[in-house]
């Protein structure tokens, strides 16, 4: 009598510290890219593969439900599991979360995809500043990638603006640092030797704005508008900076949260503005109030967008797509460093 040989190849090793539902999940991986499974194949049902190997039904359901969730594997609905797609199993495979879903966080997302290439595919997922959502989105999909790049970004119940909580960094400290890269804020106070692109928010602020003083100068006063609760709020550090600045340069100076209709603009006041909407508001009572930009009304736009450029906006801003392709290269090149992206004045004359 002929004994069919097992249609998968799984090693299991009791002594290793690797979970089995890892070791599962791995000898499939393997076997698809050693061309031993084809694309369409049909793999052992849950039960199967369970008595097959001698591995409770819960550790072989849960290999099967992680390489479903990175599309290894698809279930047809009476009849089993098969393979699918190949086109992952060479690449490297990574989890890229942002805390917001805006144009700069893209410009970092795209840059850094475009640098990956046909190397990596990179899924992802958005938390909205929300650490429940930041910690069970993690929680789902740990171990079911190869690296992880997440921007850590939070808010607390008074929507100001925080870099971590007890929750955030216990999910954190569950990615190997081997397989952790943290973007734009290098805050979160982790253990281990683990990369980082991020912004130095307090001292770039500050170095930019002196890149600008001689300008600057001409101006009786510096105002920031720094939206002190928002729905995505901004590092503390960069009001901080500002105000650093501010002192050291003998500068009179105001925190405003938002631009006001109707503000009675004075001039010789140069605004330093973070939100869209606040840059669209200023413009547009600088040129109802028969105010010149650049000469009685001074604006900094802070981070740089391609209609800022177009309008003639002077900005300080951190380089998205530099910090997107280095992250980029950190990963193809397996290197665990710290890296601060650039942050520039880019003069335009609005000041």
């Amino acid at each position: 009598m002929n004994i069919s040989p097992p249609l998968v190849d799984i090693k299991i090793n009791e002594e290793s510290r690797v979970p089995k539902y890892k070791q599962v999940v791995d000898s499939i991986i393997e076997g698809i890219a050693r061309g031993d499974l084809k694309i369409g194949q049909k793999i052992p049902s849950i039960n199967g593969l369970s008595e097959e190997c001698y591995l409770s039904r819960d550790t072989v359901e849960k290999a099967y439900r992680l390489l479903k969730e990175k599309k290894i594997i698809v279930s047809v609905k009476g009849k089993g599991y098969y393979t699918a797609r190949t086109d992952l199993i060479s690449k490297i495979n990574i989890f890229f979360m942002i805390n917001k879903l805006s144009s700069y966080k893209m410009q970092i997302y795209n840059s850094f995809v475009n640098r990956i290439g046909v190397n990596g595919h990179a899924n992802l997922f958005i938390y909205h500043c929300e650490q429940s959502l930041f910690v069970k989105t993690l929680e789902k999909n740990i171990s079911a990638y190869d690296y992880y790049v997440i921007m850590p970004h939070f808010k607390n119940e008074k929507l100001m603006h925080i870099s971590n909580t007890n929750e955030v960094l216990r999910a954190l400290e569950k990615i190997p640092k081997d397989k952790l890269l943290l973007m734009d804020n290098d805050k979160p106070e982790i253990t281990g030797e683990y990369a980082s692109v991020y912004q130095d928010f307090e001292n770039d602020i500050y170095y930019a704005l002196t890149k600008g003083l001689e300008k600057l100068r001409s101006y009786n006063k510096l105002i920031l508008v720094y939206p002190q609760k928002a729905v995505y709020p901004y590092p503390l550090r960069i009001l901080h900076g500002f105000r650093k600045f501010c002192v050291e340069h003998s500068f009179d100076f105001e925190v405003l949260n938002e631009i006001y209709d109707d503000m009675g603009l004075q001039s010789h006041d140069a605004y330093i503005i973070i939100e869209e909407n606040d840059l669209v508001n200023i413009v547009k009572q600088v040129r109802e109030q028969g105010l010149r930009l650049g000469k009685d009304i001074g604006i900094i736009s802070y981070n740089d967008t391609p209609l800022k450029e177009l309008l003639g906006i002077t900005v300080i801003s951190t380089d998205f797509r530099l910090m997107g392709e280095t992250a980029a290269d950190m990963l193809l090149n397996n290197r665990r460093e710290k890296v601060k992206n650039a942050f520039r004045f880019l003069d335009r004359n609005s000041v």
